[in-house]
């Protein structure tokens, strides 16, 4: 199927399984439902937030079943998937074995868009470990400034269904996914698309490696116009020679250096395009500046590149990416900046869940009093560990798998004084920022950057950064 054909299902009387109530759940089946699919929704848990979600689709004649997300519903013809589900799950087997499809959220976006009535929107789709939801606002930012119809939707929290079915037209959309939803989206073909890196997470729900990289250079399938890798992560570039894309499809990269033909890049404090000029081998364009990037940490210089690149590959003028950038504002408890408190920064970067991330948001500062730990998901910390050893004034560890980092420090950054606190109720965070004050020095700064999820101690990390930010706030109030 090509990249912009848009599929057709009859869905009159076809049984469809939804697995999952939530945020994709619940709109995946009331799409089916109102279309004339027989609707039967199995969800894992039966506590009273799904007891009352069951009760507003059993209201619209939609079957729900609660506490039993493991069976396959009898004559079921298709199986739409939360994308968290793990594909070993009986529900998944059961249904492989019967030769039931099963799809993700964004495989039923991608086959219902266009079912309105109107165009179908293209989409530019962003995957990788770190820097999606960033890259994928910032290439919002850039559109919007171009004075297209836009919107940042997938994994970022809009959803797609109601994005490609609702009211709003749109000319594109920039599409966050994660692996877990390419997994399951096999027809997915993106105008153009970005891999922006490949680092180990989610290593439990994949089963290797190699399977993570598999589904994240899906989002590559079918590409039109741009395959956008970047140039210092050979695997992302791997992955775009693995795929099998529309003719006259290009190679396009970006870099923090000089760049290449085909290549965006960073000269002399600029951000050029190399790859979307008349002559490429001879002539470059001026984008923006780096001071355009807010903030202008090098991981973000490189999510704006290509953010860039995806916006030139649709066509956009280079004032509208200036413009783009610099209306853009970062995602809280992404490298926020919270206060400073007797010369010492305090930065929150929560949202660095995982050790490719926590590397990005160690290595944008000099002299640093680590504050880490949670779930770390399989993680080692070794490799992170001695990159950052000679930034590191001190240690603050908390969370259930503290002792890892705590092990990886004592191995390669013997020097740094560490406190290791014992204790995993929320309360811990405001001991955390006391500790980590007495360890700084004038000119340092204090960072948040856990390298672990959060849920052993908090509900998400948007919770665990406004402990952080309260407790630093409390500290500043105290040192006024």
């Amino acid at each position: 199927m090509g990249s912009q054909e848009v599929s057709t299902v009859d869905w009159q009387g076809k049984h469809v399984t939804v697995a999952g109530l939530g945020v994709s759940g619940i709109p995946a089946a009331r799409a089916l439902h109102e279309r004339g699919a027989l609707v039967t929704v199995v969800n894992d848990g039966d506590d009273e937030r799904a007891r009352a979600q069951a009760a507003e689709l059993e209201a619209l004649g939609i079957t729900v079943r609660l506490g039993d997300g493991a069976t396959l519903p009898p004559s079921t013809e298709l199986v739409v998937t939360a994308p968290g589900w793990q594909p070993d799950k009986p529900l998944f087997l059961a249904a492989a074995e019967a030769g039931v499809d099963i799809w993700g959220d964004v495989e039923l976006a991608w086959r219902l868009r266009g079912d309105n009535g109107r165009k179908a929107a293209p989409w530019l789709a962003v995957t990788g470990t770190n820097g999606k939801t960033t890259t994928v606002r910032m290439l919002a930012s850039i559109l919007e400034a171009a004075g297209l119809r836009t919107a940042a939707v997938g994994n970022i929290g809009v959803s797609l269904l109601d994005a490609v079915l609702g009211e709003q037209e749109y000319d594109v959309l920039a599409v966050e996914l994660s692996s877990y939803q390419l997994h399951w989206a096999p027809s997915l073909r993106a105008h153009s698309a970005a891999v922006l890196n490949l680092a180990p997470d989610h290593l439990d729900w994949h089963g290797s490696m190699e399977a993570y990289a598999a589904d994240k250079g899906r989002v590559y399938e079918g590409n039109t116009v741009a395959c956008v890798y970047y140039a210092a992560d050979p695997a992302t570039e791997d992955l775009v020679r693995e795929a099998d894309v529309e003719e006259g499809c290009r190679a396009i990269g970006f870099t923090l250096g000089a760049p290449g033909p085909s290549q965006l890049g960073v000269v002399d404090g600029i951000l050029v395009d190399r790859a979307f000029v008349k002559n490429r081998q001879k002539q470059a364009q001026e984008l923006a500046e780096v001071s355009d990037v807010n903030p202008p940490a090098p991981h973000n210089i490189a999510n704006a590149l290509a953010a860039a690149a995806l916006a030139r590959a649709f066509g956009v003028e280079p004032a509208a990416v200036r413009d783009g950038l610099r209306n853009f504002r970062p995602d809280a408890h992404r490298i926020e900046h919270v206060a400073d408190i007797d010369e010492v920064a305090y930065v929150d970067d929560s949202k660095a869940t995982n050790t490719h991330a926590t590397e990005a948001s160690l290595a944008a500062y000099d002299s640093i009093v680590w504050i880490a730990g949670g779930l770390a998901k399989g993680a080692t910390f070794d490799e992170l560990v001695t990159g950052a050893a000679k930034r590191l004034r001190g240690a603050v560890l908390m969370g259930a798998d503290r002792a890892l980092i705590h092990e990886a420090l004592t191995r390669h950054a013997p020097e740094v004084p560490v406190v290791d606190l014992d204790r995993t109720d929320t309360g811990a965070m405001s001991e955390a920022v006391e500790h980590a004050a007495r360890l700084a020095r004038p000119g340092d700064t204090v960072l948040l950057a856990p390298a672990c999820a959060s849920m052993d101690m908090f509900t998400n990390y948007n919770k665990r950064g406004e402990a952080f930010a309260d407790a630093v706030r409390a500290r500043a109030e105290t040192s006024a």
